[in-house]
C-alpha cells in the first residue's frame, strides 16, 4: 500500500481515490461473497458509469423504472470500492447491483464462477480524458490540474484514479473468458439507446414489455438523467463529498467533445500512443459522432 500523493493510494498496482476508499475493505475484497444473481457495472472512470447504473436499475426494478420509489441511483447501484453511504452490502436484497472501477485482478474471486454478471462499458479515451479533466477539477476529492497538458501527462502515465486506461480495458478484455461479461460501447449506447437497453436486458435475462423498454429508454436519456436529482449525484457531490464550484457530475455526455479541448499536437501525440498500445485490439472505437 503506497501513498502516491495526498489524493491517491496504490493498492496492488492500482490507484484508488485515497479520501474515499476503504482500505480495510480492499484488503478483504477477494473473499467478498458473491451471489449468483449479482450484477457488476465495471467502467474506467468517466466512461458511462451513472448511465449504466440508471439502465440496469431500471431493467431490474419496476419501481425505479417508473419512478415510484425515492431511492437514489447511488443507493440502488452503489460503488463497490467507494462505499460513500456506508451501506451494508450483505443486507442488500437480491438482485444486488454494484458499480466499480476495479481492474480484473482485484474483483472478488467469486465472480469467476461465471454466474454473476458483469457489464463493462467502455468509451473512446479522448472523451474519457476530457471528461476526467473537468471532473477532477470539480471534485475536492481529486487533485486540481491547471491545464489539459498537465492532466494529459498524468492520464498517459496512469497517475490518476483508475490507473492507466489502456491497461484497464485491455486486461478486462484479455481475461473476458474468466467471467460472464458483456462489453458495451458508450458511443453505440448514445447512438441507439433502445437497442442497447434490449441488449443489456437480454444479457441479464430480464423479460421486458414494449412499455417497459420505452420507459427505460426515456429515463436513461442524458437530459433526463441530468435533471433527475435521484440520478445526477448533485446532492452527494455538493453536500456530502464537496466540490470546487457549482458544476454538474453529468456535464455533456456527447461524442467528440475532446476536439474542443485537445490541441493538434496533443491529439497527434495521443494517436501515436493509442496506435502503439492498442495495436491488434479487436474492440472498435468511435471518436466522432460523424463517423457513423
Amino acid at each position: 500500500m503506497d501513498n502516491i500523493d495526498t489524493y491517491l493510494v496504490n493498492f496492488k498496482g492500482f490507484n484508488f481515490d485515497l479520501p474515499a476508499v476503504d482500505v480495510d475493505f480492499l484488503e478483504n475484497i477477494e473473499d467478498f461473497e458473491i451471489r449468483d444473481d449479482d450484477i457488476f457495472i465495471i467502467t474506467y472512470p468517466k466512461s458511462g458509469t451513472v448511465w449504466g447504473q440508471q439502465i440496469v436499475s431500471s431493467i431490474c426494478f419496476e419501481k425505479h423504472r417508473y419512478g415510484t420509489e425515492t431511492v437514489e441511483t447511488i443507493d440502488r447501484a452503489p460503488f463497490f470500492e467507494y462505499n460513500i453511504r456506508k451501506k451494508d452490502f450483505l443486507k442488500i436484497p437480491s438482485p444486488r447491483i454494484f458499480s466499480s472501477h476495479l481492474p480484473y485482478y482485484l474483483v472478488p474471486k467469486g465472480l469467476k464462477n461465471k454466474k454473476a454478471k458483469i457489464i463493462y462499458i467502455y468509451r473512446n479515451p479522448k472523451d474519457v480524458l476530457n471528461s476526467y479533466f473537468h471532473f477532477s477539477n470539480l471534485m475536492v476529492l481529486f487533485q486540481f490540474t491547471k491545464t489539459m497538458e498537465e492532466f494529459l501527462e498524468k492520464f498517459l502515465d496512469g497517475k490518476v484514479v483508475g490507473s492507466l486506461w489502456f491497461d484497464h480495458i485491455k486486461s478486462w478484455y484479455e481475461h473476458r473468458h474468466d467471467f460472464n461479461i458483456l462489453f458495451m460501447m458508450y458511443e453505440e449506447m448514445k447512438m441507439d439507446l433502445r437497442s442497447s437497453v434490449l441488449k443489456i436486458s437480454h444479457f441479464l435475462e430480464k423479460e421486458l414489455s414494449e412499455e417497459d423498454v420505452e420507459a427505460i429508454v426515456k429515463k436513461a436519456t442524458f437530459e433526463n438523467m441530468k435533471h433527475d436529482p435521484k440520478a445526477n449525484y448533485y446532492d452527494i457531490m455538493h453536500k456530502e463529498v464537496g466540490t470546487r464550484s457549482d458544476g454538474q457530475f453529468l456535464r455533456k455526455g456527447v461524442i467528440g467533445d475532446w476536439k474542443n479541448y485537445l490541441t493538434v499536437k496533443q491529439n497527434e501525440r495521443f494517436d501515436r500512443i493509442f496506435q502503439r498500445k492498442m495495436k491488434d485490439f479487436p474492440l472498435k472505437f468511435i471518436w466522432d459522432i460523424n463517423e457513423e
